[in-house]
């Protein structure tokens, strides 16, 4: 997977994970990881920046949104393998959605990884933080940390 910059690999393999999908960059989370530990990062391969914008400009008055490079998912499919469940978070409608894009590919090519999903959510994920996404994950899985609720004592 060399044509992606992967930073902070995440073993998800017989974990539930939690994935914020764009077109640009994968962040990637365990959901049983320590919160302040960082998300992997997995992001498209764009050395001359076109796909800073992911739509044509020309001879495309309707304005379809193109595919991202298969390698893309293909490491994102991989990042996933083995995961006990995955929850997708993406922002968008129809072909601008690129965790659905994610899905279809997964669905055709590593269903094995497809049926890992067990939802894709649509969120504004660009405004997320970094600990957001992680307690998504962490609400939906039901695994969120007990309340402290002013007494110190934790969940009691």
């Amino acid at each position: 997977m060399a044509a992606h910059d992967i930073t902070n690999a995440v073993d998800v393999k017989g974990r539930y994970a939690v994935a914020a999908v764009d077109f640009h960059t994968t962040r990637l989370y365990a959901i049983d990881a320590a919160p302040e530990s960082s998300p992997e990062r997995i992001a498209a391969f764009d050395p001359k920046g076109f796909r800073h914008n992911v739509y044509h400009r020309d001879g495309n008055p309707d304005g379809t949104y193109e595919n991202d490079n298969p390698v893309y998912w293909r490491t994102i499919g991989h990042a996933l393998q083995g995961a006990r469940g995955v929850l997708l978070l993406g922002h968008g409608t129809g072909k601008a959605n690129a965790s659905h894009l994610l899905v279809a590919y997964l669905e055709k090519h590593e269903s094995d990884v497809a049926a890992s999903i067990v939802a894709d959510v649509r969120v504004d994920i660009d405004d997320l933080t970094d600990e957001q996404v992680y307690r998504l994950g962490q609400r939906y899985f039901d695994d969120s940390p007990a309340r402290d609720h002013g007494d110190s004592q934790r969940g009691a």
